[in-house]
């Protein structure tokens, strides 16, 4: 049976682990070469073998908001597989958990260059290398507190409410030929949102109604939709993947 993504080229960033590993499984699973970043070459390297090798995907290390880099993965990802027909942009950072009025400034600074501008700027490479002129999909992995506030985590989650934001402005901008959708995930059991979950994984799966925290493969599975022609109609959309906590009116 074909794969929905046969012929298809990603960039997947952050991906050595959790989430982003779990969007590049789904999407080589289902046909896809894929390019994953993130900082530390011998996890990428590891990574790769899982996914099953260098014919199917490569790794491109480099810090997220570093523009060098970025251009570095897009056009290796046209050079090695013949296109770059979707991004995910997963990479994000969360150094601080506390009230906002005692957030150092240069560290917020650096939670909005990593999580909104780097993305802003991996849609721009990606637009310049193939997108603009084949077309392409983009999803950008935003959170559950982008809509629902969360104490101790709030300016992540004031970051990923303008990377919704962006979304949006980016759909209307590139329609017809790109689509620009994000999905917010809740609490998803990854090393990144262990602090929030670990000894009280329990407690916190209580709230939402279906009693229990998301893994990695459910949001790889809910960006790889979007990404499919399955969603074609589907543009600037926020889904959220939460396990109806939002519904639940909690806040995590």
């Amino acid at each position: 049976m074909p794969g929905k993504f046969d012929g298809r080229t990603a960039i997947v960033t952050g991906a050595s682990r959790g989430i982003g590993f779990a969007i590049a499984e789904r999407l080589v699973a289902e046909g896809a070469r894929v390019v994953i970043t993130a900082r530390k070459k011998e996890a990428l390297e590891e990574a790769v073998a899982r996914l099953g090798g260098p014919e199917v995907a490569l790794a491109v290390a480099g810090k997220a908001d570093d523009t060098a880099h970025q251009a570095e993965a897009a056009g290796q990802a046209v050079e090695r597989f013949g296109s770059l027909d979707m991004l995910v942009n997963n990479a994000g950072v969360n150094p601080w958990y506390g009230p906002m009025v005692e957030l150092d400034l240069d560290v917020a600074r650096k939670v909005v260059e990593v999580n909104c501008i780097a993305a802003l700027s991996w849609v721009q490479h990606a637009h310049r290398a193939w997108m603009g002129e084949h077309g392409g999909a983009v999803v950008n992995v935003a959170s559950h507190s982008a809509i629902a506030p969360a104490p101790g985590v709030g300016f992540y989650g004031a970051s990923k409410a303008m990377l919704v934001a962006m979304t949006r402005l980016l759909a209307v901008e590139l329609g017809p030929r790109i689509r620009v959708n994000a999905v917010a995930p809740a609490v998803v059991k990854t090393k990144f949102a262990a602090a929030l979950y670990e000894g009280r994984e329990e407690q916190l799966a209580a709230a939402y109604p279906l009693k229990r925290l998301g893994e990695p493969d459910d949001i790889g599975g809910a960006v790889a939709f979007l990404l499919s022609a399955d969603a074609s109609l589907l543009t600037g959309h926020l889904l959220v993947v939460d396990g109806g906590v939002t519904l639940a009116g909690a806040t995590a």
